[in-house]
């Protein structure tokens, strides 16, 4: 810009405290009009949401650990035997993609899904990458799983929530292992958003008889007594205690009006009511944590939920994990045999997933829903032996290795059936189509109709940008409208 123009568009002495505010702009890629706007709408309470009103939603899988890429979606077959491991590739539907042998279901349906193999980062701490991967922003620390910054899942309630009107369904749901329910375990931390943006947390195992969502279910004798205020209260009291434990207090307002106006719907009751299945469907999908959390997310899209996070850990909680296997994905030699491990897994997850993909496509809502699946990041492509702590044994497994990771994604509308991307012959870090998480967020971010480049107000009063940098993967965003 000429210094003549910003001659003619001074208007007058700025105070000390608004020059400090605008000397930042740059840093943010803000111009001063830009910046007043937001500092007139968050002064007025209006809302400046940012999105396009989209029926669509995200159901994403997330597999803490690191999904083992080498044994799952970028085979190296022809690389030396201490990479390729003990499993080979098979071949699918569709010519040139190639999955695990023991993913058979995978192999039958490859035209629903694509693979992306080549998203990397620089975290192999789990707290870093879990920060990484979960908000698309660098994290302040290596370490540690307290965001500073906030999760996907809270930009998307914070965002589309401002959009909505009296809305029971939860927007955003996170779905859990019973010992899983803190918001920090998986970085999934509202951070300057505020705890009221934080999803709705579902933990305990569905396919278990016994299981039931907490702070909504409605006990038999409560039915006839609706009105029972002291019952009603003692509901209320379970749940204020379950968030002080996390700190949230100055959500409680919030909170506990979504929680009354969930206890009082039937319709809420019923998205998460798996019994309303009939059993040939959930065996579809498997009587496992994995299968029925997947079940359960349909049918919270179905019912207008707009990003479920399903979380798949141990495959059956409750019961005991063979001591030559992990309870996650971190498969460590020290945790695992990493092979033994993958196989009673493998078909658990194989089931689970093919299930909701099929599902989704059958009941029409493969345009509507973009299902991702990922992780804190791969493994080390070369294999190493290590003592196991529960076997006492020599085993092989495989490191932490944020330099190469594969992501699966379905669904969206998009073209299905293709690999993008590649890593090198023996699968340490992309050679073609380098992308980081960002890309993956802001194809998300796209398909909910959310403009990753606008900005939300900070806890200092600072426009901060919905995602710093990243483009939607092409390949994918083709298929968008």
């Amino acid at each position: 810009m000429e210094f003549s123009t910003l001659r003619q568009r001074c208007s007058g002495p700025v105070h000390r405290r608004t020059f400090l505010e605008v000397g930042g702009l740059s840093m943010l890629g803000l111009g001063l009009s830009d910046f007043l706007r937001f500092k007139a709408a968050a002064a007025s309470g209006e809302a400046d949401p940012g999105y396009v009103d989209k029926d669509t939603a995200v159901i994403f899988v997330w597999l803490p650990g690191g999904l083992p890429h080498m044994e799952t979606y970028d085979m190296k077959p022809e690389a030396p035997m201490e990479y390729r491991g003990d499993f080979r590739p098979m071949k699918t539907k569709v010519p040139g993609i190639e999955v695990c042998e023991l993913l058979p279901r995978h192999a039958k349906i490859a035209d629903k899904f694509a693979i992306i193999r080549s998203i990397h980062h620089e975290f192999a701490d789990h707290g870093g990458a879990h920060k990484r991967m979960m908000t698309g922003r660098l994290p302040k620390t290596p370490t540690g799983t307290i965001n500073d910054a906030p999760a996907v899942s809270s930009i998307v309630k914070k965002v589309l929530g401002a959009g909505q009107k009296a809305m029971d369904i939860p927007i955003c749901v996170s779905e859990v292992d019973g010992s899983r329910s803190g918001i920090d375990t998986f970085a999934m931390g509202s951070a300057w958003l505020g705890a009221s943006n934080t999803p709705f947390m579902v933990a305990g195992d569905p396919s278990d008889p016994e299981f039931k969502v907490q702070n909504i279910g409605v006990k038999t004798e409560m039915e006839t007594r609706i009105d029972d205020r002291l019952t009603m209260l003692e509901g209320l009291d379970r749940f204020r205690r379950s968030v002080d434990k996390s700190g949230a207090m100055e959500a409680m307002d919030s909170f506990n009006r979504q929680a009354m106006e969930m206890l009082m719907s039937e319709r809420v009751r019923e998205a998460f009511d798996l019994s309303k299945e009939d059993q040939k469907t959930r065996d579809r999908y498997g009587m496992t944590a994995y299968g029925q959390r997947a079940l359960m997310a349909r049918r919270l899209v179905e019912a207008g939920s707009r990003f479920v996070t399903v979380v798949w850990e141990n495959p059956f909680p409750g019961k005991p994990v063979p001591k030559n296997c992990a309870y996650n994905w971190d498969c460590h030699a020290v945790n695992c045999h990493i092979f033994d491990d993958f196989k009673w897994r493998a078909p658990v997850y194989d089931l689970a997933l093919t299930g909701l993909i099929e599902d989704l496509h059958q009941r029409g809502l493969d345009k509507k829903v973009l299902l991702v699946v990922g992780s804190d990041f791969g493994h080390t492509p070369k294999i190493n032996a290590q003592r196991g702590t529960q076997t006492g044994v020599m085993q092989p497994g495989r490191d932490h290795w944020p330099n190469s990771m594969s992501i699966l994604v379905s669904g969206g509308g998009m073209p299905m059936g293709q690999v993008i991307g590649a890593t090198n012959a023996k699968g340490e870090h992309p050679v073609e189509r380098i992308m980081t998480p960002n890309d993956l967020w802001a194809t998300v971010y796209q398909h909910l109709g959310i403009d990753y480049n606008r900005y939300l107000t900070n806890l200092e009063g600072l426009p901060t940008q919905i995602l710093p940098f990243g483009k939607p993967i092409p390949e994918l965003a083709a298929g968008m409208a």
